[in-house]
């Protein structure tokens, strides 16, 4: 069986948003983590998981790979190229309670229950659904530009769950999931610990990371927030400064909430549009126009003098 394309999309959380929605799960989104201090993780609960991107280095790996199976923790081979945030997010997805999956996510975690990692790598390479809508976050690219880089850094996505008390690594490019130990309360703490320390392996100068959660919508825990706020509301014993306060505040975090959808919707429209004949035929309007020998000259000059001011700062 072949698995078709899988193409490179971009790492953001708008972007893995909309991919999850678009494969039938209801109310999970994502949220781009800058630090991974208490607050910030605080800020995005409930949280299912936690999807790390970064520079992939064979000799780096946080810990051994466990040698016996866990009972219903879904982990997958990576078995194709350029699939691997997907494959990660798809991981927290399997492996969380209370998320609804949709038919699609529900069936393929039924039909691949009993099967070896790779096979269930297989599974998932080959679900057409899965790989449309990977596919349809494609950036629309007319030219090519060829390298003759050889040594290229490649970049991984991994996934980190709580699963029935303890905190798992799940990596496709393993042979099993990594377990980092138990957790008592909080195991975004764990798992914030595991992650620093793997940062802290790499050289002073990489800062190439990126730290992603897979949390419950928030647009829907503000409008339950709200719904609940007005109930009682009209309740006698209710402090009506107190509530009408809250309800501004709920009401404010929800149209920014909403807001921030709409412009992750717009952001990654714009992804998919292929701008280049937008971009050829204004150039034929300037050259028309006689104004394009004037313009080239103004910015081969601007060029050179930003040159210029960088080689003074040197």
């Amino acid at each position: 069986m072949s698995a078709g394309n899988w193409c490179l999309i971009e790492s953001d959380p708008g972007v893995f948003s909309e991919l999850i929605e678009n494969l039938g799960v209801k109310g999970v989104n994502v949220e781009e983590l800058y630090s991974l201090d208490e607050g910030s993780l605080a800020a995005v609960k409930p949280v299912y998981g936690l999807i790390f991107l970064f520079k992939w280095d064979k000799d780096l790996q946080s810990g051994p790979c466990i040698e016996h199976e866990v009972p219903d923790l879904f982990f997958a081979k990576q078995v194709i190229t350029n699939a691997c945030a997907t494959q990660a997010i798809i991981s927290v997805l399997l492996n969380s309670e209370g998320v609804e999956l949709g038919p699609e996510l529900t069936e393929l975690k039924a039909f691949a229950r009993d099967m070896p990692s790779e096979f269930r790598g297989l599974v998932l390479s080959n679900s057409e659904k899965i790989r449309t809508v990977h596919n349809s976050f494609a950036r629309q690219e007319t030219f090519e530009i060829v390298s003759e880089e050889t040594d290229k850094d490649a970049f991984h996505f991994v996934a980190y769950v709580p699963f029935r008390g303890r905190v798992y690594e799940l990596d496709g490019l393993q042979e099993a999931p990594i377990d980092h130990g138990p957790f008592q309360d909080d195991w975004l703490a764990t798992a914030a610990s595991v992650i620093q320390r793997r940062i802290e392996r790499y050289s002073q100068s990489e800062i190439r990371f990126t730290l992603l959660a897979v949390a419950a919508d928030r647009q829907a825990g503000l409008e339950a927030r709200l719904a609940a706020a007005q109930a009682k509301l009209g309740q006698p014993e209710a402090d009506a400064a107190s509530l009408q306060l809250e309800i501004q505040m709920v009401e404010d975090e929800l149209r920014a909430a909403k807001e921030k959808k709409v412009k992750q919707r717009e952001e990654n429209e714009r992804r998919r549009f292929n701008y280049i004949p937008l971009f050829i035929e204004a150039l034929k309007a300037i050259a028309a126009s006689g104004r394009l020998p004037a313009l080239q000259q103004a910015a081969t000059v601007s060029l050179a003098g930003a040159k210029g001011a960088g080689d003074k700062k040197k």
